[in-house]
């Protein structure tokens, strides 16, 4: 994470209550890390981690069929998407 932190431009700044900030100074001082430190590696960690959840989804044999069938079978008719793509112009080559 030390390589995220370098060349650091943004500024948050966050109201707490007084327990929350000693509860987050104390948890920071515990891993030899300052204050921002902390929270900008703990805030990375649950990033990525949501992140992750949402990139990422498991199936059962049945379900993984399925889902294979969708892809492979031709699309369904959708006559509104057919009627948006008449009135976007085709900038392409």
């Amino acid at each position: 994470m030390t390589s995220i932190l370098a060349g650091r431009s943004e500024r948050v700044d966050l109201r707490m209550s007084p327990i929350v900030n000693q509860t987050l100074l104390h948890a920071a001082a515990a891993t030899n890390k300052t204050l921002t430190e902390f929270l900008l590696d703990s805030g990375m960690h649950a990033a990525i981690g949501t992140l992750a959840d949402r990139r990422t989804f498991v199936l059962n044999d049945e379900q993984w069929a399925d889902f294979m069938a969708a892809l492979d079978g031709p699309p369904a008719d959708n006559p509104r998407f057919r009627a948006l793509l008449r009135r976007i112009p085709a900038w392409g080559p």
